[in-house]
């Protein structure tokens, strides 16, 4: 039986942070990092059944084309991410009246699909174009908490890029849904997503700070490891996906991350339209879990 300590419930039965209830979400969870993008999705839905607004932490529920939708949206961060899937999860995989973890074989796997901007790390990466993230590598320490395993050509990755920038810790390296990224990713660029815990000196920008290694961005960008599976280099970067995966793999989930790219760091470059562009990468993925009967 789970302590109240570990398992937080609202006065109203509605987990901590989220301030939902286990039918308040669907099986396929389209996840947002800003607020105001929530509405930006939904505002494609047929009818709307649920509107629950929880410090950063919005939540629409509705269907699409008659396909029960849940739109979410996190704030930024793995922080953050570390609430929003332990208590997803909860929402499915705990039973709140009695405290306990539903037996292995009633567990459910839900669909959750990160629909995010970023910022290309390669020239050949251009501003304007959607890309389905296949490993994500995660810069921060979230997985110093859990037990993640990674496979060897994770372990080889995380250590060649922690050698190639000096680094004082391993990054973690984590695959996302293959299933997903089939369904969703047609005509996307594939490609591996690099997760930083910060904005401005963890992605290479230098405002009034000068950054502890001056040819930072140039090391990301020529980061290569080679293996039997190909060349792996990094395509992009923002603060999530990490977080996604890894935590995705250790709860048992399918987790996918869709990137529209916003600004290409080698060239400079940053969209004129990016609502146009997250429209975009919103409508077709709609209209490709219809299609796909996902």
């Amino acid at each position: 039986m789970l302590h109240e300590s570990e398992l937080i419930l609202n006065p109203d039965g509605s987990i901590y942070h989220l301030n939902l209830q286990p039918d308040h979400i669907s099986d396929t969870i389209l996840t947002v990092g800003d607020p105001a993008r929530v509405a930006q999705v939904s505002r494609h839905f047929d009818s709307l059944e649920t509107e629950i607004t929880h410090r950063e932490f919005v939540t629409h529920v509705g269907y699409y084309q008659g396909k029960r939708l849940t739109v979410l949206s996190t704030g930024m961060g793995t922080d953050n991410i570390d609430i929003v899937l332990n208590e997803l999860d909860a929402l499915v995989n705990i039973d709140f009246m009695a405290r306990t973890v539903r037996p292995a074989e009633e567990r459910i796997s839900l669909r959750i699909i990160r629909l995010g901007t970023s910022g290309s790390l390669q020239p050949d990466v251009p501003v304007g174009s959607l890309l389905a993230t296949e490993f994500a590598v995660g810069m921060d320490s979230l997985m110093q908490f859990y037990p993640l395993v990674e496979t060897g050509l994770e372990t080889e990755i995380a250590r060649g890029l922690q050698q190639s920038l000096q680094l004082p810790f391993a990054p973690y390296v984590v695959r996302g849904s293959d299933i997903l990224r089939e369904q969703l990713g047609a005509g996307m660029l594939t490609g591996n997503t690099l997760t930083c815990p910060g904005f401005y000196g963890p992605q290479g920008r230098v405002l009034r700070l000068d950054l502890r290694q001056p040819d930072y961005l140039a090391r990301l960008r020529d980061f290569r490891h080679h293996s039997a599976e190909g060349e792996f280099r990094l395509s992009n970067f923002e603060m999530e996906t990490a977080g996604y995966y890894a935590l995705g793999q250790l709860l048992g989930h399918e987790v996918l991350s869709l990137n529209a790219i916003l600004a290409n760091r080698a060239t400079g470059e940053f969209a004129e339209n990016p609502t146009a562009l997250t429209d975009s990468l919103i409508e077709q993925t709609l209209q490709r879990l219809v299609s796909a009967g996902v």
